[in-house]
């Protein structure tokens, strides 16, 4: 039986990551590797959604993955509205899920 080896793109380019360090979504403890956006991060760790819509409440994660689109909004260090496919997770990071607009400390 031929196995097929499980390709990464690390793999491919036989790229050697540094350490993988520690950031937080909602308090849960995940990995990240140096150049990792928290998108990626938050992909690798099996976490696809990480904003819920405003109207609907409907979840959005990652969806274009250049910084167009918007959907992959999280709250990040206590700023909400940036865009996770852009920012680098950098060590001890903490993200939360934004909700609707992520201006819950505009509200009236």
């Amino acid at each position: 039986m031929n196995r097929r080896r499980r390709r990464t793109p690390a793999a491919l380019v036989r790229a050697a990551p540094g350490p993988a360090f520690e950031i937080t979504l909602d308090g849960r403890a995940l990995s990240a590797l140096p150049g990792q956006s928290i998108a990626a991060a938050l992909w690798a760790a099996g976490v696809l959604s990480w904003r819920t819509t405003r109207q609907s409440g409907r979840p959005r994660g990652a969806f274009c993955g250049i910084g167009s689109c918007f959907d992959c909004l999280a709250t990040v260090n206590g700023v909400p509205n940036q865009r996770a496919c852009l920012v680098p997770a950098r060590p001890g990071d903490a993200v939360t899920t934004q909700e609707g607009h992520g201006r819950a400390d505009l509200t009236v």
